[in-house]
């Protein structure tokens, strides 16, 4: 071997690999079931208030104002103040986060929510379900968490799951693009995929807001984004 001569090297792989792990679409499913479960401990727990979907907590919010019983003007508005600042924080974060990796993004949102969701759980626990500080609490947690994974969810713009907390729109595309619409039927098994998965976290949630303990339910939704955020990848 003269001194102008190198080892042979292995070829090296030139294509580009994104970060092995989950991909986002089973993580904001998983998400989606978390938002059905969320909402049936504030609802069923804390007097028929939502702090992950906002669109029924603006009707609930126009019963309350209209003195229909059972529902509270101070706790659907305390609801909307926290997920539209959970929403307005996330739009700064991902502004300055998002520029980077969508696996960072998507990371920081996880681990953030998750500590959201334990604080809650843990209030739940060491706290009366009914106490005035325990319900205002979980409200303003919970709904922070919920606007500030909406924000980023819109950010990610994964095509099909562009938000976690809503339907609607989902079954309005299923509807719109099934064979009886327009017969596209365009990403329709994540939409289903959806529906079925805010109907199965909704199920489990009132199933163990019965049965148990707020803070039951809570540590489950705290654990689901935890243990997404060691393992999303950021890959659709």
């Amino acid at each position: 071997m003269t001194g102008t001569e190198h080892p042979t090297e292995p070829p090296r792989d030139t294509r580009t690999r994104g970060p092995r792990g989950l991909r986002l679409v089973p993580a904001l499913l998983a998400l989606t079931a978390m938002s059905g479960l969320i909402d049936a401990v504030t609802y069923l727990g804390l007097g028929h208030v939502f702090t992950a979907n906002m669109t029924g907590n603006v009707v609930v919010l126009g019963f309350a104002a209209a003195g229909a019983p059972g529902f509270s003007v101070p706790h659907t508005a305390t609801s909307l103040a926290c997920f539209l600042t959970g929403a307005a924080i996330g739009g700064r974060v991902t502004r300055r986060v998002g520029e980077g990796s969508r696996r960072t993004l998507a990371r920081v949102m996880l681990a953030t929510e998750s500590l959201l969701l334990a604080a809650a759980a843990a209030v739940a626990g060491a706290t009366r379900d009914d106490a005035r500080a325990t319900v205002y609490t979980i409200i303003v947690l919970t709904a922070f968490a919920m606007g500030l994974r909406n924000a980023t969810v819109r950010k990610l713009a994964v095509r099909g799951l562009t938000t976690t907390t809503v339907v609607t729109m989902t079954l309005t595309g299923l509807a719109a693009d099934s064979w009886a619409g327009d017969g596209t039927r365009g990403r329709s098994p994540r939409r289903t995929a959806a529906v079925v998965a805010m109907f199965c976290g909704a199920v489990l949630g009132a199933a163990l807001v019965l049965h148990h303990d707020l803070s039951v339910p809570l540590l489950l939704a705290a654990a689901t984004p935890a243990v997404l955020a060691f393992a999303v990848s950021g890959e659709d």
